[in-house]
């Protein structure tokens, strides 16, 4: 299982990607060819297209786990449009914020984001869930948008599922998950260290 600190919002993993392979090459080849119908519109899909489709399909719950797994305090990173020309693309990360990292915190008889009691990840990245609704809740979500830059999408070269395509959408995620990475003091900005 991946480990993640305050440098990571998304983690790529490789290893278990392989190992758990049927066709013993990559569960996320093996899930591009299942979802092959996201890769391609009538024909090639532009850069902003493929990126969008390549993450979906590259995290939950396309693929469990995903090839792309995203730190359990948040509750998903995704990519979408970014403009109405659908040339740019944005990351879409949804923050659940506790009372306690609020400035003015409510009455404290309003229920809160409630930590997995049962999860297997302990500590600062904890993930939360929203409880029964038994009393007043208060659930407070940010959503952040990082817009990608351009020259970071990749055009695919094929329209069909193949080892090159595949390749290029590996290196896409990669490059995505490195995108989201380098913008993690916004999110810990955002919840201070109190999740």
């Amino acid at each position: 299982m991946p480990q993640f600190d305050h440098s990571t919002l998304a983690v790529v993993d490789d290893e278990y990607d392989r190992e758990h392979a049927s066709g013993g090459w990559s569960r996320y080849a093996t899930y591009l060819a299942r979802n092959q119908h996201l890769l391609h519109d009538d024909g090639p899909l532009t850069a902003a297209e493929f990126a969008c489709s390549t993450w979906q399909i590259a995290t939950g719950p396309i693929m469990s786990p995903g090839y792309v797994r995203i730190r359990p305090d948040l509750h998903g990173i995704t990519v979408v449009p970014a403009t109405d020309d659908s040339r740019d693309v944005a990351l879409r990360i949804e923050v659940p914020l506790r009372h306690s990292a609020l400035a003015h915190r409510p009455d404290r008889r309003l229920g809160d984001w409630q930590p997995d009691l049962w999860g297997i990840n302990r500590g600062p990245f904890q993930r939360l869930f929203e409880p029964d609704i038994d009393k007043a809740l208060l659930l407070t979500t940010a959503t952040l948008f990082l817009p990608v830059p351009r020259h970071m999408l990749l055009e695919p070269t094929d329209t069909q599922h193949c080892i090159r395509m595949t390749d290029e959408a590996m290196t896409l995620v990669k490059e995505l998950t490195v995108w989201a990475n380098a913008h993690a003091h916004l999110v810990n900005d955002l919840i201070g260290g109190t999740q």
